[in-house]
């Protein structure tokens, strides 16, 4: 089954209410509050006073638990992880 999942360093309550007023579809939001995930993967980023723990944006593909890609955006740069970029991917 395909999916696409967006993780962020935020609690379950700040991914829902971003959900909803979004309002997508197709799209599982999963919240990684004490940013755990990001540093199991080594995507986490420290933002200092501006944010605290965070997770560098990223996007990748994954087929039957293997990446197959995996963009990684420079801070501030919303070019190599963006939707058209990934679409070509798969």
């Amino acid at each position: 089954m395909d999916r696409i999942i967006c993780t962020s360093v935020n609690d379950a309550y700040v991914m829902d209410a971003w959900g909803k007023a979004h309002n997508p579809t197709d799209i599982v939001f999963l919240a990684d509050g004490a940013d755990k995930f990001a540093k199991a993967i080594g995507l986490d980023a420290d933002t200092g006073d501006f944010g605290g723990a965070r997770s560098k944006r990223y996007a990748m593909v994954v087929d039957n638990a293997v990446v197959i890609a995996l963009n990684i955006d420079e801070p501030k740069q919303f070019e190599v992880s963006k939707s058209e970029v990934m679409l070509e991917l798969v």
